[in-house]
């Protein structure tokens, strides 16, 4: 079965940077749209930002606006998120996966693979 890869993570200093990458094993996600997601501790699994197959439109829950930037390479097949001003409560695993809009809402798109392990994000000083 196709399963999300994510790599990147860490332990940064609020205010700090880190850069999340993603790909799928197995197969390509170039004609799909993509998005990331984060799992804080205690909480349900949050949609953050989603980019386009080609690349040109993006789209940010207000949580990340202004601060996180996602982007792909889609002759590499992967991914990014550029996180930027990291606070503490940015602290969980990361995820992304294949994404469909419904209105206002941004969800995973079912079949497309599974969730990966994630990639561990702690800020703390």
């Amino acid at each position: 079965q196709v399963q999300m890869v994510e790599f990147g993570g860490g332990l940064v200093q609020p205010g700090g940077s880190l850069r999340l990458s993603c790909t799928a094993s197995g197969r390509t996600f170039n004609n799909y749209d993509m998005g990331w997601f984060r799992q804080a501790p205690g909480k349900e699994r949050e949609f953050l930002a989603a980019v386009g197959w080609t690349g040109l439109t993006t789209y940010y829950a207000d949580s990340v606006k202004g601060r996180f930037t996602i982007s792909r390479d889609n002759a590499k097949s992967t991914m990014y998120l550029q996180m930027n001003n990291l606070k503490p409560e940015d602290t969980g695993v990361y995820y992304c996966n294949s994404v469909i809009q419904r209105g206002s809402t941004w969800s995973r798109r079912d079949g497309f693979a599974s969730w990966g392990q994630g990639t561990q994000v702690t800020v703390s000083s």
